[in-house]
Parts: C-alpha cells; structure tokens; sequence
C-alpha cells in the first residue's frame, strides 16, 4: 500500500471509496474519491481495491452521479427554454436573445474536487471562478476576491465532518465538527460584503456540516442537515440551479434537493431568487461601420 492507492476500510464494510493522502507507520489519512469526505484509519483496517468499478458502493454512486448529471442538464436545458419564453411573446417574432447566467466563485478545500466541478461548470456553460484553498485560510480569501470577482454566487466547501472526539451527542457546538466554523467565518465574511441574500447567493458546507450554523451566519443553501455524507458536485449542482434560474422566480428548492446525489439530508436552503437573465438584442461584432464623428 501507498500514497495514492485507492482502498476501502473493512471495518465500515468498504461503504466508501477513499484514495490514501498520507501514510505513516500505523495510520493513513484517506481522502473520499466520491464524498467530501476526510478520515484516517489504522492500515489493517484498510484493503486495496485495484479497479473502483469492482466495489459495489462505488458503482452504486456512479449511477447516482450519471442519473444527477443528467437531472442538471435537463433542467438546465428546460430553465433555458422557459426563460426565454416571455421575450419570444412580448417582441411577437424570432430575435436573437442573448444570456446572461449567473457567476459563480467556488472556493475548494481539495483540489481534485475543485477541478471536477470547473469542469461541470464549463460543460453547463456556467461562468465560474474556481480556487484550491484550505478551509482554514477561506474568510481572508473570501474577503479579498468578493470585490475582484464580483460573482452572483459563492460556493464555500472542501472537507468537513463530525468529530469522534466530540462530547456525546454535541452536535450543536461547531467545537464538535472539523471545519465548520471555517466555513461559518467565511460566510459571515460574504454576507458583510452582500447583505442581500438575493444579491449574493451563498453556498456553503461539506460533509456533516453544521447545517443550521452555515444558514444563520448568512448562508443560501447549505450542508448537511442530516449530518450525512454530501457528494463532492452537490455544492455544484446547487450553484448551476442558481445560475440558470431567471431572477424574475425564486430557485424551486424541490428541484434542488431532490436533484442532489444525497438529497433531503445532506443539502437545504431558504427561498432565493435565482441569478439568470436575457438580454435584446444579441450583440454582434460590428464590422465595415463608418465613423460619423
């Protein structure tokens, strides 16, 4: 076994698909290749999987990704459609719309979850900024790109989870959790910047997160009410709901939760007006204009 290898643990039963971040003698620390997940665990307790597709819990959440990608670009596709319709009805005949959906800046605390999701960004066509920071460093970041970046919505995540050293049952102190008051500092940041929670969208959470903290220091949307196990894209997929949904409606909470890979208990939120817009008419490159001055 080394550094990179991807293993399971056999005392949970292999539920989770972890890759081996670091090793020492005794223990490993394993990043989740699926969730945002970040644990360690004694090196016998840890079996080496050679192909990921042999593990029956990774090929169950590989069908859950595929069946959540293709929700995103149906109701995407659908968004699209629907948006545009009063502007086909009011101008009465077939213009060149143009669109505008809403930017996002997404701060990671992993790097490998942080590039799949710039490249579901760009798939769906979302303008996005995307940035590898850790957990602990966020509120600076967030303080100093929100004036640069200017986005319509900021997803805050990376790694997070409840702590095994916590007091028994102390699930409402963010002492009890590993990166949570990171995140709940991050977003107060944000929320000084934008007080308006239609005005700046707030994404914020990882892996049994402190739900309730996230969304009463000003978060949109947030991780995990059930503390459960959150998929590495459901941040994102929340953040591409937002963006292709007209600011004229409020963002179909349903739709979000139920579009999740971990659903009702791991992602939730509050009623927000989504970030879209439609613009007339398309702007053309002007080519051969005489100048009249």
């Amino acid at each position: 076994m080394k550094q990179g290898d991807l293993v399971v643990r056999k005392s949970y039963g292999g539920d989770v698909l972890f890759r081996v971040a670091i090793m020492n003698e005794q223990s490993a620390i394993l990043k989740g290749t699926d969730y945002r997940l970040l644990a360690d665990a004694p090196i016998p307790d840890l079996s080496v999987v050679p192909d990921p597709e042999f593990t029956g819990a990774a090929r169950q959440v590989r069908i859950k990704v595929n069946e959540s990608m293709q929700r995103v670009q149906e109701q995407r596709d659908k968004q699209v459609a629907h948006n545009e319709s009063p502007l086909r009805r009011a101008m009465n005949q077939s213009q060149p719309y143009f669109e505008v959906p809403g930017k996002v800046l997404h701060l990671d605390g992993d790097g490998n979850y942080m590039k799949k999701s710039m490249q579901l960004y760009t798939q769906m066509r979302v303008p996005a900024h995307g940035l590898h920071v850790h957990e602990s460093q966020m509120a600076d970041v967030v303080y100093r790109l929100l004036p640069q970046i200017k986005p319509d919505i900021i997803v805050i995540t990376g790694h997070d989870g409840v702590l095994k050293t916590r007091n028994e049952g102390d699930l409402q102190s963010l002492s009890s959790y590993k990166n949570s008051q990171n995140f709940v500092n991050a977003v107060h940041v944000a929320r000084e910047y934008e007080k308006n929670r239609d005005g700046l969208i707030v994404v914020a959470g990882a892996c049994q997160s402190h739900y309730e903290a996230l969304l009463k220091s000003g978060a949109n949307f947030a991780s995990s009410p059930g503390r459960v196990l959150i998929h590495a894209l459901d941040p994102v997929y929340v953040a591409i709901k937002a963006s292709y949904t007209s600011i004229r409606e409020t963002i179909n909470l349903a739709d979000v939760i139920h579009g999740t890979i971990s659903g009702i208990d791991g992602v939730g939120g509050i009623e927000t007006l989504g970030m879209y817009r439609v613009g007339l008419p398309k702007p053309q490159t002007l080519t051969g204009v005489k100048s009249t001055v």
